[in-house]
């Protein structure tokens, strides 16, 4: 199975001029405010983040708070630490505080849609990033395409075991989107090689704790797996720590993401690839988004940014 040929520095270019082409769809933390005017000119947005223990989404907030420092425009920034209840309060808090419009990443996809709504309602701009919103229909949605990171994730996999042998998936957690499509692309692109089992499927919440337990007693279960695909890093790191000295000799893993952890293991051997996202672009993407909604302007109703298989080639 051949790799894609696309390159990171050709993923970030294709990704520049997607970002500088799109336009916006019609129809807690700590604040900071950036510095020289621009596009953003008074304008202020809240950033209800699902989770920042998780190096992910400190990027994508990061990538968020460099879009708005550019523009001068003001970003507050919450961490709902996995509680889709505190992510709620937040969203209220961001409305209560009347600022111009608010970007969402989900704890929770289904949960997301009656938090937002009260926003929609009041005709403030409402982003969702990373992972979609269910149930309510919000301004645009920024993303990675996760089906297409499931499919190069399976092809990877399939390509490090030699195309046969069992294997198994850890999910993430239950109801988010990127859970949803990752899981949907692995499960269409290993379906191509018929000499692949997949045994088990079970969450592990996008957690590395919980990924290395979840893996710990699968493998267990399952003595002659030979991959392992964990829908982000955390768990893939996790399935790692699970593995010891069989990690990237008898079993082969592949994550999502592609973090620096993860490709400090990609470089060591012990994971064999991971999907690249770029999270800092999907924050930036976002506060772009808003900001274009904000000034009158038309954007996408879906913002996709790239993703590529890294392997320790590509590094």
């Amino acid at each position: 199975m051949k790799k894609p040929a696309l390159s990171i520095a050709a993923l970030l270019a294709s990704s520049a001029l997607l970002l500088s082409a799109c336009g916006s769809a019609d129809q807690g933390g700590a604040g900071s405010t950036g510095g020289t005017a621009g596009a953003g000119g008074d304008h202020t947005l809240g950033l209800a983040v699902s989770t920042l223990n998780n190096p992910f989404f400190v990027s994508l907030r990061d990538g968020a708070q460099a879009a708005a420092d550019e523009a001068g425009a003001e970003l507050t920034v919450t961490d709902a630490r996995d509680d889709a209840t505190q992510q709620a309060d937040q969203v209220a808090n961001f409305q209560t505080q009347q600022l111009d419009a608010v970007l969402i990443n989900p704890v929770d996809s289904d949960a997301a849609g009656p938090i937002v709504s009260p926003l929609i309602a009041g005709d403030i701009p409402v982003i969702a990033v990373d992972r979609a919103v269910n149930g309510a229909e919000v301004n645009t949605f920024v993303a990675s395409d996760n089906v297409e990171g499931g499919r190069l994730a399976a092809q990877a996999l399939a390509e490090a075991i030699g195309e046969k042998g069992q294997v198994i998936v850890l999910q993430g957690v239950a109801g988010t989107s990127a859970s949803r499509e990752r899981g949907q692309g692995f499960t269409e692109g290993i379906a191509e090689f018929p000499d692949i089992e997949v045994v088990a499927t079970q969450p592990a919440d996008f957690d590395r704790a919980q990924g290395l337990d979840v893996a710990t007693n699968l493998l267990q279960a399952n003595p002659d797996v030979v991959g392992i695909f964990a829908e982000n890093d955390e768990m893939a790191l996790g399935a790692v720590q699970a593995l010891g000295d069989r990690a990237g000799k008898d079993v082969f893993v592949v994550g999502f993401d592609a973090t620096e952890d993860a490709q400090a293991a990609i470089k060591t051997g012990t994971m064999y690839a991971s999907i690249a996202q770029q999270p800092e672009e999907l924050g930036r993407a976002a506060v772009e988004a808003a900001l274009s909604i904000l000034n009158g302007e038309e954007v996408e109703a879906t913002v996709s940014v790239p993703v590529v298989a890294m392997t320790k080639d590509d590094l």
